[in-house]
């Protein structure tokens, strides 16, 4: 490591975003995880958009691609209209 202030400032800073970056992602990822366990159409519409939210504060600040985060609030929109239909079909 270079031995200038500018430099050790920088990797100080790197060291706290990631280890931000890290939480932030390891909850969305949790919160994604625990939508998708959900099987009540009402719950997961409830749940839905504080996800979708998460996914895309990831996609603004980079930790994320945001192709990703589109892919996945598409798929987990898609997810939580088919249990509607689901639980209609089976009834």
């Amino acid at each position: 490591m270079a031995n200038h202030k500018a430099t050790k400032k920088d990797v100080r800073q790197a060291e706290k975003r990631r280890d931000r970056n890290r939480y932030y992602g390891k909850t969305t990822r949790n919160a994604i995880r625990d939508l998708k366990a959900i099987e009540e159409k009402a719950a997961a519409e409830a749940g839905l958009p504080k996800v979708l939210s998460m996914i895309d504060k990831l996609a603004k600040k980079g930790v994320i691609h945001k192709n990703k985060a589109a892919n996945l609030k598409s798929k987990l929109t898609v997810r939580t209209n088919k249990l509607g239909a689901t639980a209609t079909a089976t009834a």
